[in-house]
């Protein structure tokens, strides 16, 4: 460990870190319906193969890389002596800039949501339209959550991120085992649950398992280099091939048990299970709505408290990215740098905020090639920064890890908390995937998602 850096003080407060980077509003309001409209189980099962075969890999990786360096994302690279890798962390703390930006407006929602709950004001999402398009108040919730996420990143590695991690991801945890158990007692959970799980193999076709691989990969919050940067802080004696599969088993098990949860809730209903936004700010406030008063707010606050936390955990992770680069780099006080990037963060957020209805530019940004109609500018940044550079930067990890760091010295490092790890099978089966299948399907996805997104050219 770096004279003076501060690290994890022991395993548990960097797999519940590391987790909640990779656990996000993404594995609660997206994951479910990805599996229902991919044929259920036969999604699940391809999603399950690419979290373990692919993420998996480079989740190690780029812990390794971190903990080697014991540098930041950005920085990473010059002490494995190849200074002009820099480029991609610098990309990767770009791209966690870009989505922390418009992420912390969708939390801000969340926690206004909350409150409104909290309140029995059920009709609001009725008024979603309305209600993103009130500025003062989601401005307002906006703050609050920036603040938040600062002031946690503020206190530091141990009094800061990972004392707070500790408390979110068990509470988190928690709450949704809780919403599942009363979901599954619903009329109608039955349903709700063979939608979910029975596999519908006329669905499963190279667009399904296209999605199927780009989810795994998203949900794991891989290319950013978020990971890379919290393994800086990790001590050379934890075993990062046992965390790294902790870290991805938890990931995929909250993502599987909100399904449980959710689709319970909305077939008890016989509401259409249309999934996003529409579906958890529209339609859930009515279904709290229609189990009575009293039990409709507690219901309907733990729901958008448990969104808020999976928020949460994300937003640290995601500012722990500007904020370790600035105090690595430029030596600034992390207090300080904390608040640089949290007023950066906002001012690049309010195109987002604005772009939901309330002002014509951001809200018909851009208009892709063979598009029909034009993205907001929330929806554009989403389309570079996440769909388009996560993949890329996965991509350019597992390239360096083996054709330039080689895979010896990526091994070495692994085998510091497991001396016999070179001899495993993990070990073949982790060199195998960075070698030929990471650079392949990463590269793939990066073409394809250029191809389709941007100049309307449809793969599947």
């Amino acid at each position: 460990m770096a004279p003076g850096r501060s690290k994890f003080s022991n395993k548990f407060g960097f797999i519940a870190a590391a987790a909640g980077s990779a656990v996000g509003l993404g594995n609660i309001w997206k994951f479910p319906f990805e599996v229902g409209k991919g044929g259920g189980s036969a999604f699940l099962i391809i999603y399950l193969l690419f979290c373990f075969v692919l993420c998996y890999p480079i989740l190690v990786t780029e812990i390794a890389i971190g903990r080697r360096s014991q540098k930041s994302a950005a920085m990473a690279f010059r002490p494995l002596g190849h200074p002009e890798w820099s480029i991609i962390g610098i990309l990767g703390v770009f791209c966690g800039i870009l989505i922390l930006s418009f992420y912390n407006i969708v939390a801000g929602w969340v926690l206004g949501y909350f409150v409104e709950m909290l309140l029995g004001n059920f009709e609001i999402g009725q008024h979603f339209g309305e209600y993103v398009n009130d500025i003062a108040e989601v401005g307002g919730y906006t703050i609050a959550f920036l603040i938040a996420t600062a002031y946690i990143v503020s206190q530091g590695i141990t009094k800061g991120i990972e004392k707070a991690s500790k408390i979110l991801m068990p509470v988190l945890i928690a709450i949704i085992l809780v919403l599942t158990i009363y979901a599954l007692t619903l009329d109608g959970a039955t349903e709700g649950i063979v939608f979910y799980l029975i596999p519908d193999l006329s669905k499963l076709n190279l667009n399904v398992i296209y999605r199927a691989l780009g989810q795994s990969f998203f949900s794991l919050s891989l290319g950013l280099g978020a990971l890379m940067t919290y393994g800086s802080y990790l001590s050379r004696k934890e075993n990062i091939v046992s965390a790294g599969a902790m870290i991805t088993v938890a990931d995929v098990g909250i993502a599987f048990l909100a399904g449980l949860m959710i689709f319970p809730f909305v077939f008890s209903q016989g509401i259409e299970p249309e999934g996003g936004a529409g579906l958890i700010f529209m339609t859930m406030p009515g279904i709290f709505e229609s189990m009575g008063p009293t039990l409709g707010i507690m219901i309907g606050s733990l729901f958008f408290l448990l969104l808020a936390f999976a928020a949460l955990t994300s937003t640290i992770s995601l500012m722990e990215l500007p904020v370790a680069y600035l105090v690595d780099k430029h030596k600034v006080k992390r207090k300080n740098a904390v608040w640089y990037a949290a007023a950066l963060i906002f001012l690049l957020g309010i195109p987002s905020m604005l772009g939901n209805g309330y002002s014509g530019f951001f809200t018909n940004f851009i208009t892709y090639i063979g598009a029909e109609k034009p993205v907001n500018f929330m929806d554009f940044v989403t389309d570079v920064a996440s769909n388009t550079l996560l993949p890329f930067g996965g991509l350019m990890v597992s390239i360096f890890a083996i054709y330039v760091w080689k895979r010896r010295k990526l091994f070495r490092e692994l085998s510091h908390g497991h001396s016999s790890f070179p001899k495993t099978f993990i070990a073949k089966y982790i060199g195998f995937s960075l070698q030929y299948i990471c650079p392949l399907v990463l590269g793939a996805i990066f073409v394809i998602t250029i191809l389709e997104i941007f100049f309307g050219v449809k793969i599947f």
